[in-house]
């Protein structure tokens, strides 16, 4: 019977994982060639990779015979070390070669291991199959043949175990390189996490992730991943306008508004206040504010505006969103808000803008900013974000949040129960609540993703968007220093 990842980590914990970075190829690339200025060997590098994702595939097979493909380049060395340290443990290991190696360190990897190394026609079934034909660095299609063994020895084996990336993923967008590929149990990422572990479609197929430490330093403008917030508790002296008061302006549909103020409070702003002409079933503990929008906003004490939740896109909802655009303090716009914005709404504006486009949002504001729309989601995020000098938190199943100044930062794969109506609206109130407690805005940004893929966490399984504002605040204690 295979062994679930789910087991073999309750059993074994992953190793500490210092190196946060999610690197693209050129920068990996960069990061190796410093290891070996420094005095580090590619073979030495190879054997540390090789010998780590080594752990990984023991832990995973439970002593189940192993089968690993080996390609030409050094990804292939990766696995004729993994084979040969399973092999040294008493495991069964076999090994198939696509194909010659072809770099030093892979012949040298390959003269080293103690077994047999198959031909690529070799009928192996089992248990485990280990996929180390390319790793990061590949950027075509894979042939006819390489394509053909690998979804063959994937198909005959129970699980699927991929050495740094699926062969066939391209590392910096994500893109799959071929039709058909596998589907994998495991990736160990090698060295560092590259865009691909955090974004689609490739994310959708890698199964649990792990990261095998080389060495790699720290890499100027490297993206990071999204982690768990630290967050302080108030203050013995705080009070509600010290923790934050969040205006979060509602319009033709209510509804959304006031699910992202329900959000917000659960976040950690001390006072959230509801701007709406009219709203059923306000809870008794959120402020409801009418009358003109200029004087919910002429209050000084104001520290964060959320508008685009149900705002609507008539002339109305523009005159609201100008007039929220107007007070000079920290922002998120969302939703209906994004689609009738323009760009000289924001042009001279000091205080922060969070924006929280899904894809068709996106490429909307490209067109907004007169972007073209090209290259890798990242690349468009941060594009979009640099023109528009506004925070983006690129949202969907691989979110992402970039910065004007060149940062960005990926989530780990959230629930998928999140395709819920009204769960963005949620996102936008905690984003909004971070922001009011006077957090950075790309700070914010990144522990409002966090805190909404924790509370989704929490939910379990078919909830709705009314349970994940409610989980919101469990999410929180998850931060708190």
């Amino acid at each position: 019977m295979p062994t679930s990842l789910s087991k073999m980590t309750a059993t074994a914990s992953p190793p500490a994982c210092a190196n946060r970075q999610v690197l693209t190829v050129e920068q990996m690339r960069a990061a190796e060639q410093a290891l070996i200025d420094k005095g580090r060997s590619v073979e030495s590098l190879m054997d540390t990779a090789g010998r780590g994702a080594a752990d990984w595939v023991w832990r995973l097979s439970g002593g189940r015979a192993v089968t690993v493909l080996c390609g030409p380049g050094n990804n292939g060395g990766d696995g004729y070390v993994l084979a040969e340290a399973i092999r040294k443990r008493g495991g069964q290991v076999r090994v198939i070669a696509a194909t010659d190696a072809k770099t030093a360190a892979a012949r040298n990897a390959r003269s080293l291991f103690g077994g047999e190394v198959l031909g690529p026609a070799a009928d192996v079934h089992g248990e485990v199959f280990v996929d180390c034909l390319f790793g990061s660095g590949l950027s075509r299609p894979l042939t006819e043949e390489h394509s053909a063994i690998l979804c063959r020895l994937a198909a005959a084996h129970d699980q699927c175990v991929a050495i740094d990336l699926p062969s066939g993923v391209e590392a910096d967008s994500g893109a799959l390189l071929g039709e058909d590929l596998p589907r994998y149990d495991l990736t160990v990422a090698l060295g560092a996490w590259k865009r691909a572990h955090f974004s689609m479609p490739a994310v959708a197929r890698l199964g649990e992730r792990r990261l095998v430490e080389i060495g790699v330093g720290t890499i100027a403008d490297a993206g990071r991943v999204i982690e768990c917030p630290a967050i302080e508790p108030p203050a013995s002296d705080a009070h509600k306008y010290s923790r934050g008061l969040l205006a979060v302006v509602g319009g033709a549909m209510p509804g959304a508004a006031l699910l992202a103020a329900r959000a917000a409070q659960r976040a950690g702003a001390g006072y959230v206040k509801l701007f709406a002409d009219h709203a059923d079933a306000v809870p008794h503990d959120l402020v409801l504010a009418s009358g003109p929008l200029s004087d919910v906003l002429s209050d000084d004490r104001n520290r964060a505006v959320l508008v685009g939740p149900g705002l609507g896109r008539d002339a109305t909802a523009l005159e609201r969103l100008i007039t929220a655009l107007a007070d000079d303090v920290a922002t998120v716009l969302d939703a209906d808000a994004l689609a009738i914005l323009g760009a000289r709404l924001v042009a001279r504006r000091e205080a922060p803008i969070v924006a929280t486009p899904h894809e068709g949002e996106l490429a909307m504001l490209e067109k907004t900013f007169g972007l073209a729309g090209e290259g890798t989601k990242p690349d468009r995020a941060l594009a979009l974000a640099r023109t528009s000098g506004m925070i983006i938190v690129a949202k969907g199943p691989d979110t992402m949040v970039a910065a004007p100044d060149g940062r960005i930062a990926f989530a780990s794969p959230a629930s998928s129960w999140l395709s819920v109506a009204g769960t963005g609206d949620v996102l936008a109130g905690v984003i909004a609540s971070r922001l009011a407690t006077g957090s950075d805005a790309f700070a914010a940004a990144c522990a409002g993703v966090w805190l909404h893929g924790e509370a989704a966490r929490r939910c379990g399984a078919a909830f709705t968007a009314g349970d994940l504002a409610n989980a919101v605040r469990d999410a929180l204690e998850s931060g708190l220093a």
